[in-house]
């Protein structure tokens, strides 16, 4: 913990010293080229912050000034812990803080998932954190939100983890080979190369977290399987983590074919983002249907991610809202049904 010391000015804005402890490297905290003491003043513009040694200096109002103290008490433990601090981490601890019923952003931005080839796999927000957490507490999970968000990104690096932990015995990813708003036409080789196009974002992130020389072992001893959502069908999956990629593009019946795969020992993890629906002829999309059907079941848990989750480049969250004002302004094109009226929620949904 820090120590702190304050004292208050005749214009009623205060001083407040914070001491960093001395297993805390200030330049850590401070960042390259002090790009994190940067983020800080540009998070906390009517603060005035200075930095001495080992003693951080905060003027101005009470109430900014106690919200950048807390700050700053968040960014040395995660210093502590041996996390690099950039600007981005700093932006998503404001808007943790600022969040009336978040966590401490110690708490989010230090929990570890997964450990590969010199990087640490973890989540960058609220939102994913409480997307993990739901992982680990149930047997079928859905990661709904826009694009960025790491829905399944974070899906594969708890299914890596719980093979790494035996916790299963293999993994199966799949999604539905729909063409997102082309028509590629006859493509050519083999059957494998036809649909290898679409399962591309599946390999890439398995290569981030698994050792790319051994994949091709795992794959061929069946430990990893890589497929269409066509050839679930007919199946039952024991002892398993799958992973429903792009589920906005299944059917309704696809939905309830994949979901009675589900076998003892496995866990399901279905991701989607259901304003990108590329199904032909305007067919109903099977993951806005199965949030009507599936809301009261007991270890089925929905966790709807935003563009605040959103963790690539920041004109990303700005995109997925710019697109979000659009479609419900008047004039626009019509807004589908769900976006009118807004997720429904349950006792058992995160954000």
């Amino acid at each position: 913990m820090t120590e702190t010391s304050s004292s208050a000015a005749p214009d009623g804005s205060i001083q407040h010293q914070v001491t960093i402890p001395d297993h805390v490297p200030m330049v850590a905290l401070l960042g390259q080229r002090d790009e994190v003491l940067k983020a800080i003043e540009s998070g906390f513009p009517k603060v005035d912050v200075h930095v001495r040694g080992n003693v951080v200096t905060l003027t101005g109002r009470p109430g900014d000034v106690a919200l950048a103290e807390r700050l700053v008490d968040e960014l040395s433990e995660i210093a502590s812990s041996s996390q690099p601090l950039t600007a981005d981490a700093v932006e998503r601890a404001i808007t943790i803080l600022t969040n009336p019923a978040a966590e401490r952003p110690a708490q989010v931005l230090t929990m570890n998932i997964l450990s590969s080839r010199g990087r640490t796999i973890r989540p960058k927000t609220l939102g994913q954190k409480e997307y993990v957490e739901a992982i680990d507490r149930n047997t079928l999970v859905f990661g709904i939100g826009p694009a960025g968000t790491g829905k399944t990104y974070l899906a594969m690096a708890k299914a890596v983890q719980a093979l790494q932990a035996k916790q299963v015995n293999r993994i199966v990813l799949t999604r539905p080979a729909v063409e997102a708003g082309e028509r590629l036409g006859f493509l050519p080789g083999s059957l494998n190369d036809k649909i290898d196009p679409y399962l591309r974002p599946l390999y890439d992130a398995l290569h981030d977290m698994v050792d790319p020389e051994s994949i091709p072992r795992l794959m061929a001893a069946g430990t990893i399987e890589v497929a269409p959502l066509a050839y679930m069908r007919g199946r039952t999956l024991n002892d398993a983590f799958i992973i429903l990629d792009e589920a906005q593009n299944t059917s309704a019946e696809q939905m309830k074919m994949f979901l009675t795969r589900l076998g003892f020992g496995s866990k399901i993890v279905v991701t989607g983002d259901v304003t990108q629906v590329d199904l032909p002829g305007g067919a109903e999309s099977g993951l806005r249907v199965v949030q009507d059907i599936l809301t009261e079941i007991d270890d089925v848990t929905f966790c709807r991610l935003t563009s605040a989750d959103v963790v690539r480049h920041r004109l990303v969250a700005d995109i997925i809202d710019a697109y979000s004002r659009f479609e419900t302004r008047p004039g626009a094109r019509p807004a589908r049904p769900e976006q009118l009226r807004g997720p429904q929620r349950s006792d058992k949904e995160h954000r």
